[in-house]
Protein backbone atom coordinates (compact mmCIF):
# COMPACT_ATOMS: atom_id res chain seq x y z
CA UNK A 1 0.00 0.00 0.00
CA UNK A 2 0.73 3.55 -0.72
CA UNK A 3 1.17 6.01 1.96
CA UNK A 4 1.75 10.36 1.75
CA UNK A 5 3.12 12.56 4.62
CA UNK A 6 4.52 15.76 4.84
CA UNK A 7 7.58 17.59 5.63
CA UNK A 8 9.76 15.43 8.02
CA UNK A 9 12.75 17.76 8.48
CA UNK A 10 14.89 14.76 9.56
CA UNK A 11 12.60 13.68 12.42
CA UNK A 12 12.25 10.21 13.16
CA UNK A 13 9.35 10.31 15.66
CA UNK A 14 7.24 11.85 12.39
CA UNK A 15 7.22 7.87 11.66
CA UNK A 16 5.85 6.68 14.95
CA UNK A 17 2.64 5.00 14.83
CA UNK A 18 3.03 4.93 11.00
CA UNK A 19 0.33 2.05 9.62
CA UNK A 20 3.49 1.00 6.87
CA UNK A 21 4.32 -2.30 7.14
CA UNK A 22 6.58 -4.58 5.49
CA UNK A 23 6.65 -3.96 1.25
CA UNK A 24 4.43 -0.85 1.70
CA UNK A 25 5.56 2.41 0.32
CA UNK A 26 5.47 6.06 1.95
CA UNK A 27 6.16 9.06 -0.23
CA UNK A 28 7.11 12.23 1.28
CA UNK A 29 6.02 15.88 -0.23
CA UNK A 30 9.38 17.52 0.04
CA UNK A 31 11.60 19.12 3.05
CA UNK A 32 12.72 15.35 3.44
CA UNK A 33 15.94 16.78 5.69
CA UNK A 34 17.63 13.58 6.72
CA UNK A 35 20.62 14.52 4.47
CA UNK A 36 21.47 17.98 6.54
CA UNK A 37 24.87 17.33 8.02
CA UNK A 38 27.10 15.54 6.31
CA UNK A 39 28.29 13.95 9.19
CA UNK A 40 27.82 10.79 11.52
CA UNK A 41 24.07 12.28 12.93
CA UNK A 42 23.00 11.64 8.83
CA UNK A 43 24.47 8.07 8.86
CA UNK A 44 22.84 7.41 11.97
CA UNK A 45 19.81 8.67 10.49
CA UNK A 46 19.90 6.78 6.97
CA UNK A 47 20.74 3.31 8.76
CA UNK A 48 17.16 3.62 10.82
CA UNK A 49 15.62 4.44 7.54
CA UNK A 50 17.33 1.52 6.03
CA UNK A 51 15.97 -1.07 8.85
CA UNK A 52 13.00 -0.22 7.93
CA UNK A 53 11.23 -2.90 5.80
CA UNK A 54 9.10 -0.52 3.08
CA UNK A 55 10.40 1.96 0.81
CA UNK A 56 11.11 5.60 0.83
CA UNK A 57 10.21 8.13 -1.73
CA UNK A 58 10.48 11.89 -1.95
CA UNK A 59 10.71 15.23 -3.70
CA UNK A 60 13.15 17.77 -2.34
CA UNK A 61 11.90 20.79 -0.49
CA UNK A 62 13.02 23.98 0.51
CA UNK A 63 14.84 22.67 3.46
CA UNK A 64 17.73 20.65 2.05
CA UNK A 65 21.48 20.05 1.50
CA UNK A 66 21.17 20.41 -2.28
CA UNK A 67 25.23 19.99 -2.08
CA UNK A 68 25.16 16.44 0.19
CA UNK A 69 22.33 15.45 -2.03
CA UNK A 70 24.15 15.54 -5.47
CA UNK A 71 26.37 13.12 -4.12
CA UNK A 72 23.98 9.94 -4.56
CA UNK A 73 23.96 7.92 -7.72
CA UNK A 74 21.29 8.22 -10.31
CA UNK A 75 19.54 4.98 -11.17
CA UNK A 76 16.49 3.50 -12.60
CA UNK A 77 13.28 3.30 -10.01
CA UNK A 78 9.80 3.25 -11.04
CA UNK A 79 10.53 3.70 -14.93
CA UNK A 80 12.35 6.81 -14.68
CA UNK A 81 15.48 8.40 -13.19
CA UNK A 82 16.10 8.64 -9.35
CA UNK A 83 18.43 9.31 -6.60
CA UNK A 84 19.55 6.43 -4.29
CA UNK A 85 20.08 7.28 -0.75
CA UNK A 86 20.08 3.90 0.77
CA UNK A 87 18.77 0.34 -0.36
CA UNK A 88 15.08 1.08 0.61
CA UNK A 89 15.15 5.16 0.60
CA UNK A 90 14.76 7.03 -3.18
CA UNK A 91 14.90 10.83 -3.75
CA UNK A 92 12.18 11.65 -7.10
CA UNK A 93 13.40 13.69 -9.83
CA UNK A 94 11.77 16.97 -10.64
CA UNK A 95 9.11 16.28 -13.88
CA UNK A 96 8.53 12.39 -13.88
CA UNK A 97 6.47 9.76 -13.75
CA UNK A 98 6.91 6.99 -12.10
CA UNK A 99 5.21 3.69 -11.49
CA UNK A 100 4.98 2.79 -7.47
CA UNK A 101 2.73 -0.49 -6.71
CA UNK A 102 0.50 0.10 -10.29
CA UNK A 103 -0.30 3.57 -9.35
CA UNK A 104 1.41 6.31 -12.48
CA UNK A 105 2.34 9.48 -10.08
CA UNK A 106 3.89 12.81 -11.37
CA UNK A 107 6.55 14.28 -9.43
CA UNK A 108 7.97 17.65 -8.73
CA UNK A 109 9.53 18.84 -5.90
CA UNK A 110 11.50 22.26 -5.42
CA UNK A 111 9.86 25.43 -4.25
CA UNK A 112 10.19 29.43 -3.78
CA UNK A 113 9.27 31.50 -0.58
CA UNK A 114 10.73 34.79 -1.01
CA UNK A 115 10.52 35.46 2.76
CA UNK A 116 12.39 32.17 3.64
CA UNK A 117 15.10 33.38 0.81
CA UNK A 118 15.46 36.27 2.14
CA UNK A 119 16.16 35.05 5.92
CA UNK A 120 18.44 32.38 5.15
CA UNK A 121 20.34 33.70 2.22
CA UNK A 122 22.95 35.48 4.12
CA UNK A 123 23.32 32.33 6.23
CA UNK A 124 23.90 30.41 3.00
CA UNK A 125 21.40 27.62 3.84
CA UNK A 126 19.15 28.70 1.27
CA UNK A 127 20.15 26.83 -2.41
CA UNK A 128 18.84 28.40 -5.48
CA UNK A 129 18.05 25.56 -6.98
CA UNK A 130 15.16 25.18 -4.97
CA UNK A 131 13.63 26.62 -7.71
CA UNK A 132 13.40 24.60 -10.41
CA UNK A 133 15.17 25.21 -13.57
CA UNK A 134 13.64 25.50 -17.57
CA UNK A 135 14.95 22.19 -18.11
CA UNK A 136 12.98 21.04 -15.14
CA UNK A 137 10.12 22.68 -16.28
CA UNK A 138 10.04 21.39 -19.57
CA UNK A 139 10.90 17.84 -18.56
CA UNK A 140 7.78 17.88 -16.86
CA UNK A 141 5.59 19.04 -19.32
CA UNK A 142 7.10 16.64 -21.73
CA UNK A 143 6.95 13.46 -19.57
CA UNK A 144 3.73 14.62 -18.99
CA UNK A 145 2.88 14.65 -22.85
CA UNK A 146 4.17 11.18 -23.36
CA UNK A 147 1.71 9.53 -21.06
CA UNK A 148 -0.94 11.45 -23.02
CA UNK A 149 -0.99 13.80 -19.90
CA UNK A 150 -3.05 11.18 -17.70
CA UNK A 151 -1.56 10.18 -14.54
CA UNK A 152 -2.98 8.84 -10.99
CA UNK A 153 -1.40 11.15 -8.85
CA UNK A 154 0.82 14.46 -8.43
CA UNK A 155 3.24 14.88 -5.80
CA UNK A 156 4.94 18.15 -5.04
CA UNK A 157 6.31 19.84 -2.20
CA UNK A 158 5.01 23.41 -3.32
CA UNK A 159 0.77 23.56 -4.22
CA UNK A 160 -0.36 25.11 -7.53
CA UNK A 161 -0.91 29.02 -7.17
CA UNK A 162 -4.94 27.65 -7.11
CA UNK A 163 -4.11 25.26 -4.35
CA UNK A 164 -2.66 27.66 -2.19
CA UNK A 165 -5.38 30.55 -2.30
CA UNK A 166 -7.77 27.78 -1.03
CA UNK A 167 -5.76 27.52 2.08
CA UNK A 168 -6.56 30.98 3.06
CA UNK A 169 -2.99 30.84 5.08
CA UNK A 170 -0.82 33.97 5.41
CA UNK A 171 1.84 32.53 2.75
CA UNK A 172 1.77 33.88 -0.97
CA UNK A 173 1.74 30.93 -3.67
CA UNK A 174 1.32 33.55 -6.38
CA UNK A 175 5.23 32.64 -7.74
CA UNK A 176 6.72 31.31 -11.30
CA UNK A 177 6.32 27.33 -10.03
CA UNK A 178 2.77 27.91 -8.90
CA UNK A 179 1.56 29.26 -11.55
CA UNK A 180 3.45 26.39 -13.66
CA UNK A 181 1.58 24.14 -11.70
CA UNK A 182 -1.71 26.00 -12.79
CA UNK A 183 -1.14 25.47 -16.38
CA UNK A 184 -0.05 22.10 -15.35
CA UNK A 185 -3.71 21.46 -14.09
CA UNK A 186 -5.58 22.52 -16.61
CA UNK A 187 -3.96 20.33 -18.90
CA UNK A 188 -3.59 16.67 -16.78
CA UNK A 189 -6.14 14.43 -15.79
CA UNK A 190 -5.27 12.49 -12.07
CA UNK A 191 -6.96 12.04 -8.92
CA UNK A 192 -5.92 13.91 -6.35
CA UNK A 193 -2.67 16.19 -6.08
CA UNK A 194 -0.58 16.19 -2.66
CA UNK A 195 1.78 18.74 -1.56
CA UNK A 196 3.23 19.71 1.87
CA UNK A 197 4.96 22.88 2.53
CA UNK A 198 2.19 24.40 4.15
CA UNK A 199 2.50 22.40 7.32
CA UNK A 200 -1.09 21.48 6.92
CA UNK A 201 -3.02 18.61 7.49
CA UNK A 202 -6.07 19.57 5.27
CA UNK A 203 -8.31 18.62 2.22
CA UNK A 204 -8.31 22.22 0.49
CA UNK A 205 -10.31 21.26 -2.50
CA UNK A 206 -12.03 18.31 -3.81
CA UNK A 207 -8.75 16.87 -5.52
CA UNK A 208 -5.64 19.14 -3.49
CA UNK A 209 -4.58 17.42 0.01
CA UNK A 210 -2.04 19.06 1.98
CA UNK A 211 -0.59 16.77 4.01
CA UNK A 212 1.81 17.02 7.01
CA UNK A 213 2.39 14.90 10.11
CA UNK A 214 -0.41 12.44 9.05
CA UNK A 215 0.19 9.91 7.08
CA UNK A 216 -2.68 9.20 4.73
CA UNK A 217 -3.27 6.27 1.91
CA UNK A 218 -2.72 7.67 -1.37
CA UNK A 219 -6.01 6.05 -2.92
Amino acid sequence: MVYVTGDMHGDLSHLKGAPLKKGDTLLVCGDFGFIWYGDKRDAAALRALSRKKYTVLFVDGVHENYDLLANYPLVEFGGAPAWQIAPNVYRLCRGEVYTVEGRTIFAFGGGEEPFEKSLRADTGSYYDCCMPSEEELRRGREALEAVDNRVDFIVTHTPSAKAGAYTRTRRKHETGLGVYFNVLEEAVTYKRWFFGCLHLDRKVSARHLAVYRAIVPLD
